[in-house]
């Protein structure tokens, strides 16, 4: 049978989507037939009917031909007397009349095994795994549900159903139960939000005999669907309900008989309580199971009594009538002290007394008084008793129908008492339940309120739980209560994490793919970019050929880098033993050998728990677990952007919209929050705030908030005026910000003022503000704030390296970065030169005048200066030109392979991905092919005119120049955004003009072989239609034209003008006037639309885009020489000698990046911190002063004083109910007072008591019983 479930798995795993093609269920599930026809003499039949319930004629011939066994048969059995055949009935039903949403359902034999039936529902039918499972029984065709009993399914188990994820099993029909909790389902469905997390799955397990209107859902194919109609539902009582999710319809080959689902109920029901909870059963506990009685009959005695068997618990609704009301008598009134004794001298095995059989017996007879065979009811009363422990009476006078999630929380700990271990905990049991259930609530009221001291193993299994099944409430209990994060994560259990992913995520194949990697099916690694482009080319078999348990440290690590791209070192490299290896196929080589031999890491702890938890979290698109383990990390700004980053980058691989969109928003959160918490830093430290962007991260692989928030396009977050200020100062180096450009390019073309104070400097500004400071703010200043210097210049570098701030002996260093050169002090005059030469905007304005000359330089090459080919050419402008050309590609040459520590390959990704690089490759490419072509005779003049289209690619290379500039820059990006709309209406516009074109040509010209007049006439000369220029006496025969025409095809061979044509002129005529109103007027029109709209839109944003992308401009600028081409290969010449010949590192690659010691990192994060929690305290208190959390707690004192109401009003009725009781006992004591007075045959020995009320006698009432009523007689005894 476990073979056959496992057929039943990979069946489901491989059937088509299409839902026709479904073909294999009639393979596995069957049907059951009678094949014995046993007459029934019962029924008064004449035999024309069967003991299963069908006529003769309905049987097939093998039925009717066994005559033998026949006449031998007295009891018709269903194992014996019917035979499986390949179910006919399965697929979707759809119930007229009712809403358009499907049901599953399925005919299915009795004797099919509950995993078949399971793998059916979870995996095909795609019902969520049950965290909870109802089996409501009792009450089928009996007499009418009480009132408070459709209250309570529809108040209490429907909706504690829903917060714990459950499913509801009944029969499905409608009728008394099944037709209750079917509309409380409904009702429920209703009113419930769509955000809801869980849904209510409702679950029909009937008899296939006793369905109405079966026949609509018979279909050998399966029904996609099958509409089900209920004619006369009034007296249809058997009819299926339109509520229920899923009906499984249980064939024991009889027709009209009950019961013979009771067996498979009960086996499937066993069967869930043996699986786990969670996604992919990676819960702590088996799913609960409970069955819960209302009313029924005596039948039922055998299934209660066969379930509990299972230890499968019960609860009972006391009051609801028929069994129920008898267990609730028969555990009630019988004494439990002779519940066990000896049964007989040679058994040692428990029994019950006699006493106790005794009084079964008894309450049998009272509840059951017209039952013959008694005896079974009380062995069968006796084993329920016996397993007591598992049954749960529930008053419905006590409890609530609100508390009723509660209810089944006390039935089910309860029942896991007799499985609890010696060494457990019961504690640790319920809070199994609650985690499974998602109750939070019910945890932190009943289990963490401060009662029961919770240790950290206690909570260790129940954590995996939280995390791997998405419930951050949890966590967060646990970890403020008892659960160190930094001693449970360890490299082993976030392996455990990322192998628990679900194979439908976008996640799971990536990781998939870098597992196929290592593990030998390919030969090489791929490319970031073939990846990011091409995610789909998975295959199948290689994910299905490697278990996802073997996700290793190396594979995430993989994916991050796959989604973080260069900005950041690789992640869990120093874990893995492989911080020293730049080229990712040595880190594969090794990687695949030590995992091999050696995995000794995965019981070290994990360095850094919080940001590790927050990356499994966001790389799966958990929101509120996501944001949680953001506010525990640390780092939050940085943090925040990585998430952005991430989140981003995965958006754009997924394939599914919705998902995709779900991530973009979570992005814009996490990017929001930067912003914010940056926002409060700013305003509390300008200085310390500055620090935060450049502080290298040893956690995020020695990243800066600046570079991780350029590569996850935050927008936003860079249009802050704090990260503008600390980019304003950079760019200026060390002078002041607000110096004049006038004076700048003074100073630029006479050095020699730089030295006078024309120019301001910041460390000028520095020194006056120390000598105006006072001591003991300075000390303070230095104990307390100093976290570090904030490199925002050369000058500052240099400064910096001398205290020696950049690097420590305790600070780690980042793999490839070499150890900082300190060179000597320098004069006066040498380092104010350098201060000026060595500014970023100095290098800007150098190279945009320098810039200036070289465009001069090359019209005036191309228009005055063009010499032939050599050898009277070129001249010597024009060898001046190429000169300068080449300084600028060992510019460029500099720019990609010597910007940084990444490999070549890293660096030449990096180059090409932005858009001005390859403006500058194409101007490059266009004028060395120009000069090569014009040292040629043949080729000068193509060699010309490639020259001239390169003067216009290098001039449009001032566009990028000018976006620094704050009015230019905005209305750039505008530009650049309608470019892409021309682009679009240039489409439209082709479309046109070549239907026009073609059609105009063919109706003027009858034969023109001359391919370069009509490729104008049909492309050109329509395109300066729309500017005006129409030649009419072309295109109109009654016009005279002034060109010779031929109608001589010989002549029209050899070129000459073809005359037009006469005889279709009216139709070039119409066709001309269309053209000019669809261009002129509706396509120029919605060019200028689309112009108008996109720049509404991008008007807003511009500033934004502009404020992002300077970054980039001050980046380049800071990085390149001070020198502008051709003079900068002076500055190549000395960085060729200090790098290759006498190996000084450069020290502008530690620009934008400010190394701490671990003890001022440590401070600034202290910092960070307080200023992230001062913001959510600010965010908690604006939102609970929102009206949405005021209508909330509204709500909720509401329903606590509607619930204290209730509670009031019971205690009315139970007083009333007290005051009628006393009334009855007062109406007998004045009988018995009034009998013996008449006897008088004794006196008493002392007067009657006088009872006294607040020192107040108390008169005699007629409702009222005092002393004074009794006889002398009754006062004398001792009562």
């Amino acid at each position: 049978m476990k073979d056959t479930a496992a057929e039943v798995g990979g069946s489901t795993d491989k059937v088509s989507k299409s839902k026709k093609d479904q073909t294999w269920i009639a393979k596995i599930y069957k049907k059951r037939v009678c094949t014995t026809f046993v007459e029934d003499s019962s029924s008064g039949s004449n035999g024309s009917l069967c003991q299963c319930g069908e006529k003769r004629q309905e049987h097939c011939s093998v039925a009717l031909g066994d005559y033998f066994s026949t006449a031998i048969v007295n009891r018709w059995v269903s194992a014996q007397h019917s035979s499986e055949y390949p179910t006919d009935a399965f697929g979707e039903v759809q119930f007229a009349g009712a809403s358009k949403r499907h049901s599953y359902f399925l005919r299915l034999s009795c004797s099919t095994h509950p995993s078949m039936v399971y793998n059916l529902m979870t995996n095909h039918w795609h019902l969520p795994t049950p965290n909870l499972v109802v089996s409501v029984v009792g009450g089928e065709g009996r007499a009418k549900m009480k009132t408070w009993v459709r209250e309570l399914l529809r108040k209490g188990l429907v909706k504690a159903s829903q917060r714990a994820g459950a499913w509801i099993m009944t029969t499905g029909l409608r009728e008394d139960v099944g037709r209750c909790v079917g509309e409380a389902v409904r009702d429920h469905s209703t009113a419930a939000s769509l955000d809801s997390l869980n849904k209510v799955v409702a679950v029909g397990i009937a008899p296939w005999g006793v369905v109405h209107n079966k026949k609509e859902l018979v279909n050998p194919q399966g029904s996609f669907p099958a509409r089900y109609c209920t004619r006369n539902p009034v007296s249809d009582s058997c009819c299926l309900d339109n509520n229920y999710q899923a009906f499984l319809l249980v064939d024991d080959g009889s027709v009209g008989r009950r019961g013979g689902d009771t067996v498979f109920r009960t086996n499937l029901e066993e069967y869930i309580s043996h699986q786990r909870t969670g996604i992919c059963g990676s819960g702590t506990i088996d799913i609960p199971v409970l069955c819960m009685l209302i009313s029924g009959d005596r039948g039922m005695l055998e299934r209660v009594d066969h379930s509990l068997k299972s230890s499968i618990p019960w609860l009972v609704l006391a009051g609801s009538g028929g069994l129920a009301d008898f267990l609730t008598d028969l555990l009630e009134s019988t004494s439990s002290a002779s519940v066990l004794q000896s049964s007989s001298e040679c058994d040692n095995e428990p029994g019950p007394s006699v006493d106790l059989k005794e009084k079964v017996a008894e309450r049998v007879k009272k509840h059951f008084p017209a039952e013959l065979e008694n005896n079974k009811l009380v062995e069968q009363a006796l084993s329920i008793y016996q397993s007591r422990d598992l049954i749960l009476i529930y008053y419905a006078e006590q409890e609530s129908p609100n508390d009723f999630d509660t209810v089944l929380l006390k039935a089910l700990v309860a029942a896991n008492k007799q499985r609890v271990s010696v060494g457990g905990s019961l504690h640790i049991e319920e809070l199994k339940l609650a985690v499974a259930w998602n109750r939070v609530d019910i945890a932190k009221s009943e289990l963490f309120n401060g009662d029961i001291h919770w240790r950290y193993n206690d909570l260790v299994e129940s954590m995996l739980d939280v995390l791997i099944n998405d419930k951050p409430q949890f966590v967060q209990l646990f970890t403020e209560n008892g659960l160190n994060i930094v001693e449970y994560l360890t490299y082993g259990r976030l392996e455990q994490l990322y192998a628990s992913i679900p194979d439908s995520t976008l996640l799971y194949q990536l990781l998939q793919r870098r597992l196929v990697v290592r593990l030998g099916t390919t030969t090489a690694v791929p490319a970031a970019a073939n990846e990011l482009n091409s995610p789909s080319k998975l295959t199948t078999e290689n994910l299905e050929s490697r278990p996802m348990a073997d996700i290793t440290l190396f594979e995430v690590s993989g994916v991050l880098d796959l989604l973080l791209g260069d900005i950041c070192q690789p992640f869990y490299y120093d874990v893995l033993g492989l911080a020293d290896i730049c080229s990712k196929r040595k880190a594969l080589k090794r990687a695949i050998k030590q995992l091999r031999e050696d995995r000794s890491y995965e019981d070290s702890r994990c360095l850094y728990p919080w940001a590790s938890l927050f990356i499994w979290a966001v790389l799966q698109n958990r929101s509120e677990m996501a944001t949680f383990f953001w506010e525990m990390a640390g780092e939050s700004v940085l943090t925040a952007l990585s998430g952005c980053k991430i989140l981003r980058e995965l958006s754009k691989l997924e394939s599914e919209t919705e998902i995709s969109l779900s991530m973009k928003d979570l992005a814009q959160t996490f990017e929001n929050l930067a912003h914010d918490i940056f926002s409060s830093c700013y305003r509390s430290d300008e200085s310390r705030s500055f620090d935060l962007l450049i502080r290298k991260s040893p956690v995020w692989g020695g990243t800066t908030c600046l570079q991780m928030g350029m590569g996850a396009d935050a927008r936003l977050f860079f249009s802050h005026d704090g990260v503008q200020s600390l980019l304003s100062q950079i760019w200026w180096g060390d002078m002041q910000s607000d110096t004049e450009v006038w004076k700048l390019l003074l100073t630029f073309f006479c050095p020699v003022f730089c030295y006078t104070n024309l120019i301001s400097f910041r460390e000028k500004f520095s020194q006056q503000e120390e000598e105006e400071g006072d001591n003991e703010e300075e000390a303070s200043r230095d104990a307390d704030n100093h976290y570090g210097a904030t490199v925002f210049s050369f000058s500052d570098i240099k400064h910096i390296e001398g205290e020696g701030q950049l690097s420590s002996p305790r600070t780690p260093t980042i793999r490839g970065i070499p150890e900082l050169y300190r060179p000597q002090q320098h004069p006066f005059i040498v380092s104010r030169w350098r201060q000026f030469w060595s500014a970023p905007v100095t290098a800007f304005l150098g190279n945009v005048l320098m810039y200036f000359l070289f465009l001069i330089l090359y019209a005036y090459v191309l228009l005055l200066d063009f010499k032939p080919p050599p050898p009277s050419g070129p001249a010597l402008s024009e060898y001046i030109l190429y000169f300068w050309v080449f300084t600028i590609v060992c510019e460029e040459i500099r720019e990609t392979f010597f910007s940084g520590v990444m490999t070549w390959r890293q660096m030449l990704r990096v180059y090409i991905q932005d858009v001005w690089n390859k403006v500058d490759l194409l101007a490059i490419a266009l004028f060395v092919l120009g000069l090569v072509s014009r040292m040629f005779s043949k080729s000068y003049e193509f060699g010309r005119q490639v020259l001239c289209v390169g003067f216009m690619v290098f001039t449009l290379r001032l566009i990028h120049i000018f976006a620094i500039h704050k009015q230019l820059g905005p209305k750039i990006i505008i530009v650049g955004k309608m470019v892409k709309d021309v682009f679009f209406f240039l489409f439209f516009l082709g479309v046109w003009i070549m239907a026009y074109g073609v059609a105009n040509q063919g109706l003027l010209y009858s034969y023109d072989p001359d391919l370069d007049r009509v490729f104008r006439r049909v492309f050109y000369r329509p395109y300066l239609h729309i500017y005006g220029q129409i030649p009419v006496e072309e295109v109109d025969v009654q016009k005279d034209w002034d060109v010779e025409c031929t109608t001589n095809l010989t002549l029209i061979k050899e070129g000459a003008e073809p005359c037009r044509t006469s005889f279709s002129n009216w139709l070039v005529v119409i066709l001309l006037v269309v053209y000019l109103l669809v261009t002129n007027i509706l396509l120029i029109n919605l060019l200028i639309a689309m112009f108008s709209n996109t720049f509404t839109e991008v008007q807003a944003n511009s500033e934004f885009y502009w404020k992002f992308q300077r970054y980039s401009l001050i980046v380049q600028y800071h990085f390149r020489p001070s020198l502008a081409p051709p003079f900068i290969i002076l500055s190549h010449i000395n960085l060729f000698i200090k790098r290759k010949i006498r190996k000084v590192p450069s020290v502008k690659v530690q620009h934008f990046v400010l190394q701490l010691g671990r003890k001022d990192a440590n401070r600034l994060m202290t910092w960070e911190s307080i200023q992230k929690e001062d913001f959510l305290t600010a965010q908690n208190k604006i939102q609970k002063s929102s009206d949405s959390e005021r209508l909330k707690r509204m709500s909720v004192k509401m329903d606590s004083v509607v619930k204290h109401m209730t509670e009031n009003r019971d205690i009315d009725q139970r007083l009333r109910a007290l005051e009628n009781e006393m009334e009855n006992c007062s109406n007998a004591l004045r009988w018995i007072v009034d009998t013996l007075a008449q006897d008088g045959s004794f006196k008493p020995p002392r007067p009657p008591p006088t009872f006294r009320a607040h020192g107040w006698h108390t008169a005699r009432s007629p409702s009222v019983l005092t002393t004074a009523h009794l006889s002398p007689a009754l006062c004398s005894l001792d009562l």
